[in-house]
């Protein structure tokens, strides 16, 4: 009989945009309980150790964490298998570097090296604005941050600029026609695009449609739109790429070129 959660998993169950290799060993780690889902987030140990390659193993990672030199969103983080997620801002003091975790076209999570201004804020989507205890109002943000009194104008699925260490919201981008989005869930994973046209379902998915700097249309539900600027104009730096995605032909040629 099972007592409590499992706290092991297969790396064959792990996954696909973790891209951990099928043979090279039987575990994966099982991310913590934290502010992001577990198959919407990359634990430490794997950013550290498969993607920055700062560490061989995961007892170096353990090392490293434990002299508390890793910070996720301007807080020191000692656990192997914290969940850092979409947008989260990944700091290390000893090197001077800075990391925001983005989606690539391909639905894996990009380590996209900013600068210290940029890591001093991150954007968040608005999922509830209601009335909380004794009436007072308050937001729910996509990375589970809770903020009393905020702005009358900022909406549900409307997106906020919030100062990390202050935890305070700097800025608001409104979920309206002509605004720079990016998508994160769904087949346009990753993509970025200007919003076009809000396609309303009673009862049903509302649907968005975008169009890519390119001029390639697409569509998706609402809850994968993530507004990451105001007007065509990204408020934060973007990866290699520009969220553009390309045909198979076109990935081809480019790789011949750098071949």
């Amino acid at each position: 009989m099972a007592r409590g959660i499992k706290r092991h998993m297969k790396r064959i169950a792990a996954p696909k945009h973790w891209m951990l290799g099928k043979l090279d060993g039987v575990w994966a780690p099982k991310p913590s309980a934290g502010p992001h889902k577990l198959r919407e987030s990359l634990p430490l140990v794997v950013l550290l150790r498969n993607r920055l390659k700062y560490a061989l193993n995961g007892k170096e990672v353990k090392t490293i964490l434990m002299q508390r030199l890793v910070q996720v969103d301007h807080k020191v983080r000692t656990d192997t298998k914290y969940p850092a997620g979409f947008m989260d801002v990944i700091s290390i003091e000893k090197t001077n570097e800075h990391f925001r975790l983005l989606f690539d076209v391909k639905g894996r999570f990009v380590v996209h090296k900013i600068s210290e201004k940029e890591a001093q804020f991150k954007l968040c989507k608005v999922k509830k604005a209601q009335l909380g205890a004794r009436g007072q109002p308050y937001v729910a943000l996509s990375d589970s941050r809770t903020i009393r009194f905020p702005d009358p104008v900022i909406k549900v699925n409307d997106t906020v600029k919030v100062d990390i260490k202050t935890n305070k919201i700097v800025g608001v981008h409104k979920f309206d026609v002509g605004n720079v989005c990016m998508i994160t869930g769904g087949h346009n994973i990753g993509r970025v695009g200007v919003i076009q046209h809000r396609e309303k379902h009673e009862g049903s998915y509302e649907i968005i449609h975008v169009k890519d700097s390119k001029g390639q249309s697409f569509a998706t539900r609402l809850g994968n739109v993530f507004v990451i600027g105001t007007g065509s104009k990204a408020d934060i730096d973007l990866p290699r790429g520009r969220g553009v995605k390309l045909s198979i032909v076109e990935e081809q040629s480019r790789r011949e070129r750098r071949n």
